[in-house]
């Protein structure tokens, strides 16, 4: 067993489409906020709610595509504890901002 150089194998592809897919959901997630938004009528709390949640979108999109690249390393660096907690954050905020629309 040689430990001199990391075969990476498919884990880094894996972590990549898992950022796509959690991406996705977050583009999901945020689209229908619009949509209820609109279907509800544009009130000053669903427009800020939307306004909040594509914010929270463009923030997780910020920091997923980061990771997306530094994944195409042969040695990707560990996501940092700051890029970890920007990423739940925006994931969070994103569904409290999308149920707020249905208020």
């Amino acid at each position: 067993m040689t430990t001199a150089g990391r075969d990476p194998g498919l884990q880094p592809e894996r972590t990549r489409l898992a950022w796509r897919r959690t991406t996705l959901a977050c583009t999901v997630v945020a689209l229908l906020a619009v949509r209820q938004a609109l279907h509800g009528g544009a009130t000053g709390t669903a427009v800020l709610a939307v306004a909040l949640s594509l914010l929270a979108w463009l923030g997780f999109l910020v920091v997923a595509h980061r990771r997306i690249v530094r994944m195409g390393t042969a040695r990707p660096a560990p996501l940092s504890p700051r890029h970890a907690l920007a990423a739940a954050g925006c994931t969070v905020a994103l569904a409290v901002f999308a149920v707020a629309t249905l208020f």
